[in-house]
């Protein structure tokens, strides 16, 4: 396993939310209270940044070459030719006042999922919405606190989904037909861990790698039965999310932010805010586009 290293110079102050693309061999991610989805190629080059006008929990992919975005208190499309933000619908229940979108993932037949959290935290302040076709937005999984990372099993017949607060991994039978869950189970419980887990993605052997806000690392944890397989020291403590990319697929990419940190510990990590690359030996799943 090789050392983690930063991907590119630009920093944020949320980094979050990194989306591999495939076709074009380069990283999406967006920091939320900049307010900017950045585009980076995929050698750490050049970077676009598109303002978004809101903060922006989250982006997909989408099959018409657009971005889908959980914006705000609900969804829109970014055009990358133009930068154009056109708002698609509003997730029902939200205040924009109150909270905002945060994490989202496109599910196995192509609908985008976003959940949201409270600007202060309060328990049960955010949900989890699921994008169908025709702009139809259903409320999953109410009263959450800070809905974040979320990714299916390899056969699509499981929802792993992280509300952070909980400090556990939860998992949820998903009917793929209708995109229903069923009954919530605890996959991993982190309350002996260090740090907060956040966000998350899965490799081809089906194991979950999660970003541990607070906890300098990131963890890869069984698909199978929860257990604690690694642990991958990183050289910032707020680390956010992961998402595997490169030519190979084999590079993960881990997200992290500057935000609440005083001067002394921005010293002591400058790299707080930056993508950074680490190998850790496998490999991960191609990014599903959204077909909604």
């Amino acid at each position: 396993m090789s050392r983690a290293a930063v991907f590119s110079e630009v920093r944020a102050e949320l980094g979050e939310g990194p989306v591999w693309d495939v076709d074009g061999q380069r990283l999406v991610w967006v920091d939320i209270d900049g307010q900017l989805v950045h585009v980076t190629d995929g050698d750490g080059g050049a970077t676009r940044s598109y303002a978004t006008g809101a903060p922006v929990g989250a982006a997909a992919l989408h099959r018409g070459g657009d971005l889908l975005l959980a914006l705000g208190a609900g969804f829109a499309r970014l055009s990358l030719d133009s930068g154009e933000v056109r708002p698609l619908v509003a997730a029902p229940g939200v205040d924009a006042a109150i909270a905002r979108m945060n994490d989202g993932e496109v599910d196995p037949a192509g609908r985008y999922w976003a959940g949201t959290k409270a600007y202060d935290d309060r328990p049960g302040g955010g949900k989890l919405f699921r994008l169908d076709a025709g702009g139809r937005v259903e409320t999953v999984l109410d009263s959450v606190t800070n809905s974040n990372g979320l990714v299916w099993s390899r056969d699509g017949g499981t929802l792993f989904y992280i509300d952070t607060p909980t400090r556990t991994i939860a998992r949820y039978p998903f009917e793929m037909a209708g995109g229903t869950l069923g009954e919530r189970a605890v996959h991993v419980d982190t309350h002996g861990l260090s740090g907060w887990p956040d966000g998350m993605t899965i490799d081809a052997d089906g194991n979950l790698w999660v970003a541990f806000w607070g906890g300098w690392c990131v963890r890869c944890f069984s698909g199978e039965d929860g257990a604690l397989l690694e642990e991958v020291a990183m050289p910032v403590e707020q680390c956010s999310s992961v998402q595997f990319g490169g030519r190979d697929l084999r590079t993960l990419f881990v997200t992290s932010a500057a935000t609440g940190l005083d001067e002394q510990q921005l010293a002591a990590q400058p790299d707080a805010g930056r993508v950074h690359v680490v190998d850790v030996g496998v490999e991960g799943l191609p990014t599903r586009a959204a077909t909604v």
